[in-house]
């Protein structure tokens, strides 16, 4: 992950490029997966799609209908994904412990670097 940040000016470029190419606003060379390496830069399909890849594919329905993107995904607590979403117990700690909470902790890491 630490290399995502080597090149400053080069990333700023291909956005550029890419705006005028196909009205997109990604840059294809820091996709992970399909999604931007920034959970705050995720659509609600890259949320969706993240859990859908980690074996939470009636869960990651959930997301969708809640339209939880990556902004409002790193916002959530604890409290949200156990209560907020209505999902079954189980998967809404796994979901809390093992992917939202690292992904706000890692995120807070990022931006504060």
């Amino acid at each position: 992950v630490a290399e995502v940040k080597e090149p400053c000016s080069l990333p700023m470029l291909s956005v550029d490029m890419e705006n005028k190419e196909n009205g997109s606003v990604g840059v294809k060379n820091s996709v992970e997966n399909g999604r931007p390496p920034d959970p705050a830069d995720w659509a609600v399909m890259d949320v969706v799609n993240y859990f859908r890849t980690a074996g939470f594919e009636e869960q990651a329905n959930v997301f969708q209908e809640q339209e939880i993107d990556g902004k409002s995904l790193l916002l959530m607590t604890r409290n949200d994904v156990l209560t907020g979403l209505q999902l079954k117990l189980g998967p809404a700690l796994k979901i809390y412990e093992y992917h939202v909470k690292p992904l706000q902790t890692k995120h807070l890491k990022n931006s504060s670097s």
